[in-house]
């Protein structure tokens, strides 16, 4: 939950961006490309499982406030 909240935190509230945020997030968070990966295996515990998901939740919302600003949706 913690890391779908960051992916939407500085995008407009539209369906479409809910949608797309959640795949987005999904993505990153089942895929752990590197640095999501190396936090993962490093950090053990609660903590590694919550900083893997922010750290998803930080890429996604990345991409996502660049799509929402270049396609205006």
């Amino acid at each position: 939950m913690a890391g779908y909240l960051i992916t939407m935190w500085f995008v407009p509230f539209t369906w479409q961006a809910m949608i797309i945020g959640f795949v987005l997030f999904r993505f990153f968070d089942i895929l752990k490309p590197w640095p999501i990966k190396w936090i993962d295996k490093q950090v053990h515990g609660g903590l590694g499982i919550m900083l893997d998901d922010v750290l998803a939740g930080v890429f996604a919302g990345g991409l996502l406030w660049l799509a929402v600003r270049e396609f205006s949706f």
